[in-house]
């Protein structure tokens, strides 16, 4: 099954739907709503996508507003939620924007049967790392704020070896972003501060793992300039917290990665937002891209010409060599897309939003 969310906090759209896909063979797409987000107490802006827990059939996912709380007089503070297959939604949390945290933006991850998730706001301010059992019991891990340990985690973490790692968009010695780890009872470091010279700053996407070593991107930093802005790093970096610059980002070939990499045989795969061959009125329109450990790059695909796609937002999936994702603009009717993209390149829009109820502005990944 694919499946996947749209909206976000900066990027504001329509309130949001849960997609599913039935069909896989020949590469033939059908797709249907299994739940819209929007009504009271329901959350909306599903930010993040869906993650399945063991065999009990159903999904889990966050929603970056709505709930029963508010945290300004103009929007909520956000949901946990789990939905049937069939489409039946529950609202596991609402948040309020106090010790529990506000506004999660990132995907869970499933340890041992426990949710462990980040928001972006609350706790002192900056965002908490929380985990919440499917019976709906939340418990903050840590509070971010209360020093240089890091600021407003966009990003979801991973578990290694039974300890959580994330990034943090802000915060560190440089107020530029961080790496940290956390134990399950509460115990955070920070493993890397961004900021320091063209090391990157402001990571937006979860980390990965691979054969000891983490690997990840920054939206910012760098060495080179896109505009105003820096373009961006592709980076590893080692357990005990040193890091290298693998890849400065540039315009021509992709900027402004706002998703994390996917390891497909020992090459990584990723998404920039930004940059590339063509022209999206005031800015490019983003790429995918494959990198190597030793940092060599290649642009598969550059978004932005006719009707395939514009901004691709999301981390990509692997599904027997061909890779999935979505991008948050484009196609058809301007909702956005989900695209498929060979190993030599060749993509292919398999549904454009926007022509209905469908929903609009996909920034999560897929699950298959």
């Amino acid at each position: 099954m694919l499946a996947g969310c749209g909206g976000s906090q900066l990027r504001f759209g329509a309130p949001g739907a849960v997609a599913q896909n039935t069909t896989r063979e020949n590469a033939k797409l059908t797709y249907h709503v299994l739940h819209s987000f929007g009504a009271a107490p329901d959350g909306n802006d599903p930010g993040a996508g869906v993650i399945g827990l063991g065999d009990d059939g159903m999904f889990y996912g966050t929603t970056i507003f709505g709930g029963a709380y508010s945290c300004s007089p103009t929007y909520r503070c956000g949901t946990v939620f789990s939905i049937t297959k069939g489409g039946t939604e529950t609202v596991l949390h609402s948040f309020t924007n106090e010790n529990d945290g506000a506004n999660p933006e990132a995907d869970l991850i499933d340890v041992g049967g426990t949710l462990y998730g980040t928001t972006y706001s609350g706790g002192y301010g900056f965002g908490v790392v929380f985990s919440i059992t499917p019976e709906s019991v939340e418990k903050v891990l840590h509070s971010f704020g209360n020093g240089t340990d890091g600021r407003n985690p966009h990003a979801g973490l991973i578990d290694v070896r039974g300890k959580l790692y994330g990034t943090t968009e802000f915060g560190g010695e440089k107020n530029r972003g961080t790496v940290f780890s956390i134990t399950m009872d509460g115990s955070e470091k920070v493993l890397h501060s961004f900021g320091k010279g063209t090391d990157g700053s402001q990571p937006l996407a979860q980390l990965i793992y691979l054969g000891g070593t983490f690997y990840g991107t920054t939206s910012e930093g760098g060495r080179y300039a896109c505009g105003r802005f820096t373009c961006g790093t592709v980076f590893s970096m080692t357990t005990d917290g040193t890091e290298r610059v693998l890849r400065n980002l540039s315009k021509g070939t992709g900027s402004h990665p706002d998703a994390g990499l996917i390891d497909v045989g020992g090459t990584f795969y990723g998404t920039t937002s930004d940059g590339g061959r063509y022209n999206c009125g005031r800015s490019t329109c983003g790429t995918v891209f494959s990198i190597t450990t030793g940092g060599k790059e290649k642009v598969l695909h550059n978004f932005g010409r006719g009707s395939d796609g514009v901004d691709p937002a999301a981390s990509l999936i692997d599904i027997n060599g061909t890779l999935y994702g979505t991008t948050y603009l484009g196609g058809a009717w301007a909702g956005g897309t989900i695209f498929s993209i060979a190993a030599d390149g060749t993509e292919r829009v398999l549904h454009s939003f926007g022509s209905g109820k469908d929903g609009k502005y996909p920034l999560a990944g897929m699950i298959y």
